[in-house]
């Protein structure tokens, strides 16, 4: 039997689970700002991804620098996420004024 494929599979479940809480934290302590990190990141394990021999840990990296990139996306929704108070907001920063679009109700009674 072939396991590579359930055990690669694991291990991406595991790293995203992981990136979850990683985007909340960052977005929470650092703001969306913080999101050239997340690039810096995502090249850093980009480059061993392509040249680690071993199967498992080249995946593993790839699956790291695909949820770097995609956390960048993630924190700009998580900013959105906590002004309409989904999330909680952090009481030492000052949001900006950009406000979530309400649905504004055409009825005029």
């Amino acid at each position: 039997m072939n396991f590579t494929g359930i055990l690669v599979g694991i291990i991406s479940f595991l790293i995203i689970g992981l990136f979850h809480p990683i985007v909340i934290w960052a977005e929470y302590y650092f703001s969306k700002k913080i999101w050239p990190l997340f690039a810096v990141v995502g090249l850093l394990f980009l480059i061993p991804s392509l040249i680690t021999q071993n199967a498992y840990l080249s995946c593993a990296f790839a699956v790291i620098s695909a949820s770097s990139f995609w956390s960048i996306k993630e924190l700009f929704e998580q900013e959105q996420r906590v002004l309409k108070g989904w999330f909680p907001k952090n009481p030492k920063r000052i949001y900006s004024a950009s406000t979530p679009k309400k649905h504004i109700n055409s009825d005029l009674s």
